[in-house]
């Protein structure tokens, strides 16, 4: 079992891909030390996503609204400007209330030295990291790292989130790198492969990820989860972005002809759907007419 030692001193601070500091600061003295693989959650114990995390990109928070508990993810492709929207929703997003604290939890896994060295100054520079909880994998660590990159992560979220009532947002990038790392040990392990090689439960490996956001009755805090993929060859019938699909509530789509013209974000609207919009807008939540606005622009 791999424990990661939490507290609130994690806020601000930048881990590998395995919970070890990388930012020349002093190591985390624990308050709580959680199982990374998490607790599974009662489905009666959920609570159901309502009102909005605001993104301040307005074709996320226009047409296809975050709900605070969804899990909304981005299919992106090879050379599109995932990185840059990436870091700019964890920049620019906030929860709207006086009372209410706000985290985010970033991973990135198999990335390479140039877009960690982007990602960290750029939240550097900003003042996001202020808010906001860093692991990074780079392409040159172990496959095996990879894999518990993003455990790390929720499980540092769900801390903040269920013990510390926080609204957290937890960005994962790039999803692929992690099944095709879970591709590499499962035929290490010389297991029976799935679809493209692909290992025979990457549908509920991917569950066990996806399934860790939401809320919880009597509980203040959410998880809302933004997880990024490049579809290989732009298909979104391959498996990772298919099996996304099935479990996450909606999909945000980024075209490479929007972004040819120059469009940024390059967010192709008509194909992306966010399940759970109808949940978060409205009369005390964005604005009465939200929906109307909406279906106007549609």
């Amino acid at each position: 079992v791999i424990e990661l030692p939490l507290s609130l001193d994690v806020l601000g601070r930048i881990f590998d891909g395995s919970g070890r500091p990388i930012d020349n600061g002093p190591p985390i003295i624990a308050e709580k030390k959680l199982d990374i693989n998490g607790n599974p959650l009662n489905p009666y114990a959920r609570d159901y996503p309502n009102n909005f995390i605001q993104t301040g990109i307005s074709a996320i928070d226009v047409l296809n609204t975050l709900v605070r508990g969804q899990k909304l993810p981005i299919f992106s492709g090879s050379g599109l400007p995932h990185a840059k929207l990436a870091s700019q929703i964890a920049r620019q997003s906030k929860v709207i209330g006086k009372e209410e604290k706000f985290a985010v939890v970033f991973a990135a896994m198999g990335i390479t030295f140039e877009e960690a060295n982007f990602f960290i100054s750029d939240f550097r520079r900003t003042g996001a990291i202020e808010k906001s909880v860093m692991f990074v994998n780079l392409a040159n660590n172990p496959a095996v790292e990879r894999i518990i990159t993003p455990r790390m992560a929720l499980t540092c979220a769900e801390y903040l989130a269920f013990e510390k009532d926080m609204h957290v947002l937890v960005i994962l990038t790039d999803l692929t790198n992690y099944c095709e790392a879970l591709r590499e040990v499962s035929a290490a392990r010389k297991e029976v492969p799935g679809r493209r090689g692909y290992p025979g439960y990457l549908y509920t490996d991917l569950a066990t990820l996806y399934e860790r956001a939401g809320r919880i009755k009597d509980r203040k805090g959410s998880i809302t989860m933004i997880p990024i993929l490049t579809m290989p060859e732009d298909d979104k019938t391959h498996p990772i972005p298919d099996l996304t699909g099935y479990i996450t509530e909606g999909q945000i789509i980024l075209s490479r002809e929007l972004n040819h013209k120059g469009i940024y974000p390059p967010i192709n609207v008509l194909p992306s759907l966010s399940r759970l919009k109808d949940k978060g807008i409205g009369l005390n939540k964005t604005r009465e007419d939200h929906a109307n606005v909406m279906n106007q622009l549609f």
